[in-house]
């Protein structure tokens, strides 16, 4: 019995390879349904295996065609998987050209195989940072469980946590920042009881309570100064409501907002009176990538959460001196808000042409918002550049440049109008966009069963080689 039992596994196995081995015996000149869609997107050769789906399939095979016309076949059920060594092998012989993909899927519909129409996937010669780091969180509203701060290499599916909450008795732990890219330069946030600013420089850690400072302000959102000294930080008393009707769940506001700046040498806190009004709501700071500007986005303030709806915020420029660490006393409009629009997360390109920033119809929390988009302004022509294929029906938030400024990563809930995951799109740094491709996983089926938000996703230059035991004495001491 067991002979026979073995023989018939054997039979099948062998019927079913044979099957997707063989040619698909019908074509169909539309493109197969595959997730992610990563059809005629730009990556860069370094980027791991983009794995990938087909609807409804139960045997599949992708011929991937090179330019030299050498055709290399892959069979999966469900999903492909492409080996990493010959992925980047073929990434490596068509860089700066493309690859040709055709697909072909066996299932009860079709027995005998259909093919789907090719497309192809373009192989940028720009490099791109070899890591990203994020925030992992549930989308939840007032709690959380399990908080990591985690760093990704982009040439495989290798994912570590150098921070976890769970050092820190379960504390909300948000607002990284990191240096020039730098994976040896960075800090975040800590909330709850003895929390404050860890932040990690010269191999060594250590927390700072801004409140306890001269101004008594605490920090929230941060940007490092590119020569390390300084830190800008916006001061926000910030509030959540929730809405018992209509597809937006809530809307989070602040009732109060300034920046403020930080010195890390002198350990001091300072402002201007153009930075912290108050009749103007002033958030978001981001750095000019030579320093001698900070970008924010502002709006008069109002009663919220009354009209919260009625609040709009626009993007404002003040120069700066890092040799005296004072603002100066103009402020420039970048952009200026209307009736239906309001900028967040102003990000300027290393190169200091290009201002990209959060578009929402309304408030200063664009990731609740279905409407929020990202765009773009040229700062030399102040004209409005098209970031159309970027953009999507659901939000589309939170962004950041490559240090090469040929790349931008995002946060997008176009998937499930849920969760937050993260975009990667090429930048011909004149002005044109590529369509966006979600980053790589070795089972796609991780985008959709993963129940985490990624938040506040950065490029860094390297390994992150910090470990939980790094922090471990700051956290004993949040405990007590």
């Amino acid at each position: 019995m067991k002979i026979g039992y073995y023989i018939s596994i054997l039979i099948s196995f062998f019927f079913i390879a044979c099957q997707s081995h063989q040619e698909a015996k019908s074509s169909l000149y539309t493109y197969p349904e595959i997730f992610p869609d990563y059809k005629d997107v730009t990556i860069p050769s370094s980027i791991s295996p983009l794995n990938f789906s087909v609807k409804n399939a139960k045997e599949m095979r992708v011929d991937v065609k090179e330019q030299n016309g050498t055709v290399t076949s892959f069979y999966g059920k469900k999903y492909v998987a492409f080996p990493k060594r010959k992925w980047f092998d073929i990434l490596e012989k068509n860089n700066n050209s493309f690859i040709e993909l055709s697909v072909s899927v066996w299932n009860e519909l079709h027995p005998e195989g259909i093919k789907y129409k090719p497309f192809s996937i373009h192989i940028s010669s720009d490099e791109i940072d070899p890591y990203i780091a994020y925030r992992l969180i549930e989308p939840g509203y007032e709690s959380w469980n399990r908080i990591e701060l985690c760093e990704r290499e982009l040439s495989s599916f290798s994912e570590h946590a150098f921070v976890s909450n769970r050092m820190a008795e379960n504390a909300c732990l948000n607002c990284h920042s990191f240096l020039n890219y730098s994976p040896d330069t960075y800090l975040f946030h800590v909330r709850g009881k003895n929390g404050g600013t860890v932040i990690y420089q010269n191999h060594s850690a250590k927390k700072v309570d801004l409140t306890k400072l001269p101004l008594g302000r605490q920090g929230v959102y941060p940007m490092w100064h590119p020569d390390g000294r300084f830190v800008a930080f916006s001061s926000n008393s910030t509030f959540q409501v929730f809405f018992h009707q209509g597809e937006q769940p809530i809307e989070v506001f602040d009732q109060s907002s300034d920046l403020i700046l930080y010195d890390t040498q002198a350990n001091l806190t300072s402002t201007n009176p153009l930075i912290s009004q108050d009749s103007i709501f002033e958030t978001f700071p981001a750095w000019a990538p030579d320093g001698k500007s900070l970008y924010f986005s502002a709006a008069k303030s109002g009663i919220v959460p009354d009209s919260v709806k009625n609040i709009h915020y626009g993007i404002m420029k003040i120069d700066f001196d890092a040799q005296t660490g004072q603002f100066g006393d103009q402020l420039k409009t970048i952009y200026q808000a209307t009736d239906s629009t309001s900028a967040s997360w102003p990000r300027i390109s290393p190169d200091g042409k290009y201002l990209l920033y959060t578009q929402a119809s309304c408030g200063t929390f664009p990731i609740w918002h279905k409407d929020a988009d990202l765009k773009m302004i040229d700062l030399e022509s102040g004209e409005e550049v098209d970031t159309s294929i970027l953009n999507s029906s659901d939000s589309d938030s939170y962004h950041s440049w490559s240090s090469n400024g040929k790349w931008m990563i995002f946060t997008s809930r176009r998937i499930d109008s849920r969760y937050t995951r993260v975009f990667i799109a090429h930048f011909d740094g004149k002005g044109q966009w590529s369509k966006p491709f979600l980053l790589p996983q070795a089972d796609p089926e991780n985008n959709t069963t993963r129940l985490k938000s990624y938040n506040v996703p950065e490029f860094v230059k390297g390994e992150i080689r910090t470990s939980y035991s790094t922090f471990g004495s700051i956290f004993k001491q949040m405990k007590k």
